[in-house]
């Protein structure tokens, strides 16, 4: 939920919401941090290990020259987490 969260923020105005942006940003990156991915079945494990391969690049990508793309991108990882995430 954080990462559509994020990406509605940053596509609505990135500068006016960059505080935002960043504190739900680190909340996000110390909530998955914390997972255990050994517990996730091996069908979302997959999933999981290039979402946080491309997440890596997002959070590393912090003042984005096209924040609509930028957005997108979390959006998107955003919903294909909660629909995957039937497979743990």
């Amino acid at each position: 939920m954080n990462l559509n969260r994020v990406g509605n923020w940053a596509a609505d105005n990135f500068s006016a919401k960059e505080k935002r942006i960043y504190f739900f940003l680190d909340q996000t990156t110390q909530y998955i941090e914390s997972l255990d991915a050994s517990l996730f079945s091996e069908r979302f494990k997959t999933t999981f290990n290039r979402f946080v391969k491309d997440y890596r690049s997002i959070v590393e990508n912090k003042k984005p020259k096209d924040s609509l793309a930028w957005a997108e991108k979390l959006m998107t990882w955003g919903n294909i987490l909660t629909h995957r995430s039937k497979l743990l």
